[in-house]
């Protein structure tokens, strides 16, 4: 059986709609990573679940000096609440987990960058905060410190200056090879 024949127009429609289909695809960088043209993807916040909201919130908001933001409490508990780093625009949210389910975030480490890091650190070991690694210069050029949060979750404090937005890894490990 033979295939009706399109009109010109109907031809061009179905061209047109094929280049748009092509348009909207995910594109390839030269990296491999997809990008939607056009569209600007912004960090929120990173969600953090804890075992007792207000025990965190004396942690991030006390010591570290988060700002609330929002404290959502249920049967006058703290179950939720969202917080602005000190020294910028980025937030946090905590939130209550379940009874039953687990906190562990292996293999995610949140990093706050701190210009005056070895202070920052000295006055939390002043209010007797233990610092897992205190504070070091890196290969790749970064100071950082370790410390973990009452719940366990891995915390870099760091300072990178004019660093941060450098690619910094790959130099160190030329270093490193030549040395």
């Amino acid at each position: 059986m033979k295939k009706p024949a399109r009109s010109k127009a109907s031809a061009r429609k179905t061209s047109a709609a094929k280049r748009a289909a092509v348009k909207a695809a995910p594109t390839r960088s030269s990296r491999g990573a997809t990008a939607l043209e056009g569209d600007k993807l912004t960090f929120n916040h990173a969600m953090i679940y804890v075992k007792d909201v207000e025990r965190s919130l004396g942690f991030y908001r006390d010591l570290l000096g988060f700002k609330m933001i929002e404290d959502f409490q249920h049967d006058g508990k703290s179950v939720y609440a969202r917080l602005r780093a000190p020294g910028g625009d980025g937030t946090i949210a905590l939130h209550q987990a379940g009874p039953n389910d687990s906190i562990a975030s292996n293999g995610v480490r949140l990093y706050f960058e701190i210009r005056e890091l070895e202070q920052f650190c000295r006055k939390l070991q002043q209010k007797n905060f233990y610092i897992t690694k205190l504070p070091r210069l890196m290969p790749w050029g970064w100071h950082h410190a370790y410390l973990n949060d009452p719940d366990g979750h891995e915390i870099s404090l760091y300072w990178a200056g004019e660093n941060r937005m450098k690619k910094t890894m790959a130099k160190a490990m030329q270093r490193a090879a030549k040395a």
